[in-house]
């Protein structure tokens, strides 16, 4: 995979993130919220960072072997 395409990746990853934490930020406004949905959502909160993270490391990585070759 390019440097290009993780950081495409990434960004798509970015939008879910947004994505996730308005709807955590709706619930934790609102009246009723669901506690369970709120450790839902910020499990993933988790695993979106985690990928959006490997996604930036891998995109660092193709850029330094493009740069080597």
């Amino acid at each position: 995979m390019s440097a290009d395409e993780s950081l495409t990746r990434a960004e798509e990853l970015l939008a879910r993130v947004e994505a996730v934490r308005a709807e955590l930020e709706q619930l934790s406004t609102g009246d009723g919220g669901s506690p369970d949905r709120a450790i839902e959502l910020l499990g993933e909160l988790s695993e979106l960072a985690k990928a959006v993270e490997d996604e930036l490391t891998r995109a660092q990585r193709a850029a330094e072997d493009d740069a080597e070759s």
